[in-house]
């Protein structure tokens, strides 16, 4: 099954992907490798889930932003790529969470990325990953995600 098939058939939808925000590129890609910048929960509407997890947010509000992220990657790996059929799998993930001080449960939040990519493309999704709190994300976003993608040649 394609991975546009799975999405659809998870009953999922992409975001626009978004335009950059600084200085950088969404995607450098060297040989087969794309090192795929931070992206934040876009929401269907172009809006973002923001709030610190712990805090303004519960943790399965934080789950439903890691989530979000996974799609906005999506989006824009296939703005980049044309075709998600090309991914060959996820390598390595930075999860971030904005998290209030006593929050500790980072990983249950990133879990929501890393969840929806495996659901999508199966073990080829699974990465390896770090998941951190931060005291603060750029326009107090929920979560921002980071990643190493290996594509077919």
């Amino acid at each position: 099954m394609s991975v546009e098939a799975k999405i659809q058939e998870l009953q999922l939808e992409l975001p626009e992907a978004p335009k950059p925000g600084g200085i950088y590129n969404p995607v450098v890609q060297v040989d087969d490798m794309l090192y795929v910048s931070g992206h934040g929960p876009v929401k269907l509407d172009g809006t973002m889930h923001t709030g610190r997890v712990g805090d303004d947010l519960t943790e399965e509000q934080g789950v439903e932003a890691a989530e979000a992220v996974g799609l906005t990657m999506l989006a824009t790996l296939k703005q980049y790529l044309g075709d998600l059929d090309r991914i060959e799998r996820f390598v390595k993930v930075l999860g971030m969470v904005n998290a209030a001080p006593d929050f500790q449960r980072h990983p249950q939040v990133i879990n929501g990325f890393s969840n929806l990519i495996v659901q999508i493309l199966g073990e080829n999704g699974r990465a390896a990953r770090s998941a951190v709190g931060m005291g603060s994300l750029p326009g107090n976003i929920a979560v921002e995600v980071e990643a190493i993608v290996q594509i077919k040649s």
